[in-house]
């Protein structure tokens, strides 16, 4: 059990460095205050989640243990829900309503189409 906890915490610090990474480079490329970063990190992450899970699962048979460290470990840290959620809370806050349903708006619609995607390019390889 502690050697499972130790990779689940090696992998979330390697998804928290991987969100960070994206998220800066996306939000550098942008000039505007709606939080690309966050939302192109929120969308990768959705289709690598499901990406992952088809082929950890239902394809190469990997063990519980290695799905719950590549899902809970580094997928949980690189994931930016928590994020968005504040994010959205500032938009709000700041009376920017029509960015604020935005911002809800793509990291739903995006987010369900990009989990299929990797779903079905899981399936697909």
């Amino acid at each position: 059990m502690i050697q499972k906890l130790l990779l689940i915490a090696l992998a979330g610090g390697a998804g928290a460095l991987a969100r960070y990474g994206l998220g800066g480079l996306v939000q550098g490329w942008t000039s505007l205050s709606f939080p690309w970063g966050t939302f192109a990190v929120n969308a990768v992450g959705c289709f690598a989640f499901g990406l992952i899970w088809v082929l950890g699962g239902e394809r190469s048979g990997l063990s519980i243990e290695t799905r719950t460290i590549l899902l809970v470990g580094f997928m949980g840290a690189f994931t930016t829900f928590s994020t968005f959620i504040f994010e959205t809370n500032k938009l709000m806050a700041d009376s920017q309503w029509l960015w604020a349903a935005g911002n809800i708006l793509l990291h739903m619609v995006v987010g369900v189409a990009m989990l299929l995607a990797g779903i079905a390019l899981g399936r697909a390889v």
